[in-house]
This record gives C-alpha cells, sequence and structure tokens, in this order.
C-alpha cells in the first residue's frame, strides 16, 4: 500500500473521511507557497495536492487559474514543484503533484518519475490524461513506487468508470460536477450519485473534489465519500487582502474548519 494509500486506510479506521487540500507552487511566491502548504498539514490536512503552474489552466476556474499565472509571471518553475514536494513530506504528509500531461511530457516522463520519487512524493494526478495514453507514465510510475490517480465524472460511462478505476492507484478522483474549479454554494447530488457509481468498479478510496469550501460541505461529502478535496477556497485565503502572515492564518483557520467537517460527516 502506498503512503497515499496508508493514510486513507488511517482515515477510513478512525471513521472519518481524509482532507485533501491543493495549493499551487509559486502563488503568492514560492517560500509562501511552501509556508502554506506546510501551515495545511500543521492544521489538519491528511494529503496535500500540489499544482503545477500551467498557461492554459483547461478545467481550473478563475481563482486557480489567476495563481498560476501570478506564479508563472514570478518565474516559477519545475524545480520550484520538487522543492515544495520535499517539504510537505519533511511536514509528515503525501505530496501528490496535479498537473496536465504536457510540463511533464516536455520534463521527460522518465526524468520526472525520478526526480518526484526523489524528492519524496506520493504521485500524480493528471486530469487531462486519459489511462488510454499513459502507459509510459503508468510504467514510469509502478518503477518508481509512485501513485497514479486518474479522474471520473458525472459524464463518463459505465465503461469509463470501470477503466479508470482500474487504471489508478491510491485513489479515484471523483469530480464532482462538470465545468471548472471552483467553490460552490452548495454540493449538490451529483457527487453522491457518481460515488456510488464508481464504488460499483473498485474498492479503492474514492475522494470527491470541486467546490468544497466550508466545514459544513465537507462534512456532507465526508458521509460518502473517503476523502474530500479542497482547492479553490484555500488559495482564496493567499488572494485576499492582507500581508503573509494573514493568508497563512487564513489558511489554518479554514484547514481547521475543514478538518473538523470530515470528522463530523461519519
Amino acid at each position: 500500500m502506498s503512503g497515499v494509500g496508508e493514510v486513507l486506510a488511517r482515515a477510513k479506521a478512525q471513521g472519518r473521511a481524509a482532507l485533501v487540500g491543493y495549493l499551487p507552487v509559486g502563488f503568492p511566491d514560492v517560500p509562501g507557497s511552501i509556508d502554506a502548504m506546510v501551515a495545511m498539514v500543521e492544521a489538519g490536512v491528511d494529503i496535500v495536492e500540489i499544482g503545477i503552474p500551467y498557461t492554459d489552466p483547461l478545467m481550473d476556474g478563475p481563482v486557480i487559474a489567476h495563481a498560476a499565472d501570478v506564479a508563472l509571471q514570478k518565474g516559477t518553475r519545475l524545480k520550484d514543484v520538487f522543492i515544495a514536494v520535499r517539504a510537505v513530506a519533511d511536514a509528515g504528509a503525501p505530496a501528490l503533484v496535479m498537473t496536465y500531461w504536457n510540463p511533464v511530457l516536455r520534463y521527460g516522463v522518465e526524468r520526472f518519475a525520478d526526480a518526484l520519487a526523489q524528492a519524496g512524493g506520493a504521485g500524480l494526478i493528471t486530469p487531462d490524461l486519459i489511462p488510454d495514453e499513459s502507459a509510459d507514465w503508468m510504467a514510469a510510475a509502478q518503477r518508481t513506487g509512485l501513485d497514479h490517480v486518474f479522474l471520473v465524472a458525472p459524464s463518463s460511462t459505465p465503461q469509463r468508470l470501470r477503466s479508470t478505476a482500474l487504471a489508478c492507484t491510491g485513489f479515484v478522483y471523483a469530480a464532482s460536477s462538470m465545468g471548472v474549479t471552483g467553490a460552490r454554494t452548495t454540493v449538490g447530488d451529483a457527487a453522491q450519485v457518481l460515488v456510488t457509481r464508481t464504488r460499483q468498479m473498485t474498492d479503492l478510496p474514492i475522494c470527491v473534489g470541486l467546490g468544497v469550501s466550508t466545514g459544513a460541505q465537507a462534512a456532507e461529502v465526508a458521509a460518502f465519500a473517503d476523502g474530500v478535496i479542497v482547492g479553490s477556497a484555500l488559495v482564496r485565503c493567499l488572494t485576499d487582502p492582507g500581508g503573509p502572515a494573514d493568508g497563512l492564518a487564513a489558511v489554518r483557520t479554514l484547514c481547521a474548519e475543514l478538518a473538523a467537517g470530515v470528522r463530523k460527516g461519519r
């Protein structure tokens, strides 16, 4: 079982869902983003998703897209991602890199897998790479002991749900709604329906992302999912006016609220 799998199993044994938090490296700057990731772990996040800023973020909403743009303008590079991965691993949480496929392809699949493993990373989430086209990555991940996590969505057919779930290690990422990322006022029932459909295809944990922004929403999703993924709401903590200290305080406060929420959900 991978580090991600161990964390999810431990949360399940405790009668709760795991809390997964996302932040892009380089926003508001590289040191600030790493400080925020470590703060997330200290405030109760079980698994950290580290985003790679990308010039064409197809599935990202305005909050994350803005953060990625700022990070790129400030010169964030892939080497900074591996520094962030090491910091999160040293803080005691599995670090999953979430990225569009092109940066990995340009860097070199084998080279990327080696660098991520050497930094202490747990694996990779690839929202625009489907299992059918991922043979090179899956081979490199298996060689280096990294998880390969793919996404399912409400539009996924039963055949696609099955093939995607079979290709995943660690967990299956359930994108709870169609469209781009972003906090939503309500969770809706699409997430639970998708989780129910996916459970028919796999025994792997299923983590739900896209939309959760409050402790109450986290509790709602935790009632039926193995993990609750939060991204835009955490990025917004670093976007709102205030200095670095205020941003870190906001991250810690929100993570504590979300961590309490995933425990109430069960």
